[in-house]
């Protein structure tokens, strides 16, 4: 009788449970949603290049390159002698403010702190990743750059919103070169 109930049990639980079908993958016609975000993404560049060269044509005073890697950069400090620069496995130590494009103090020099960072081993968005390459010891650079390669889409997830370009003032501390070549 117990073999009997457990097969029943058994049995009426196997039918009741139906196999999912496979979810089928949305149509979207051939590259519109691609073509759609391509645009926007578009305007968004222009936007921002906009902004930035305003500011750039605010402070005549201040000799702006634009950078290889999209962003655009300024002495505050420049170090005219010949010198090292950070390389692959470099220990650098700098430290940092971000800025909103309006000037706005988004995290402070003092709020960040003293940062040690070996060059590209490390995690740190691509703007100023790169811009520290281009920097020397005791140099002190403002960079300007648009949110492609600041924090990007995401954010940083506490301050810094979707796609906000900022301004970063960097101060480049020492260069300790990585002798394992």
């Amino acid at each position: 009788m117990k073999h009997l109930l457990l097969f029943l049990i058994s049995f009426s639980f196997m039918v009741s449970c139906k196999p999912q079908e496979a979810r089928r993958p949305e149509s979207v016609q051939s590259g519109s949603f691609i073509k759609q975000s391509a645009e926007r993404n578009k305007k968004l560049i222009a936007k921002e290049r906009t902004k930035i060269e305003s500011i750039i044509e605010q402070n005549p005073e201040l000799e702006y390159f634009a950078s290889e890697n999209g962003f655009w950069y300024t002495y505050q400090n420049k170090v005219e002698q010949d010198t090292i620069q950070p390389e692959f496995g470099d220990s650098i130590n700098f430290d940092y403010n971000v800025q909103d494009l309006n000037g706005k103090i988004i995290y402070s020099k003092n709020q960040i702190g003293n940062k040690d960072y070996v060059m590209e081993k490390e995690i740190l968005f691509s703007g100023l990743r790169e811009g520290l390459k281009l920097m020397k010891p005791s140099e002190q650079v403002t960079f300007i750059f648009p949110s492609q390669v600041a924090y990007g889409y995401y954010g940083d997830d506490n301050k810094i919103g979707t796609n906000v370009p900022i301004i970063c003032e960097v101060t480049l501390n020492t260069i300790t070169q990585n002798n394992n070549d």
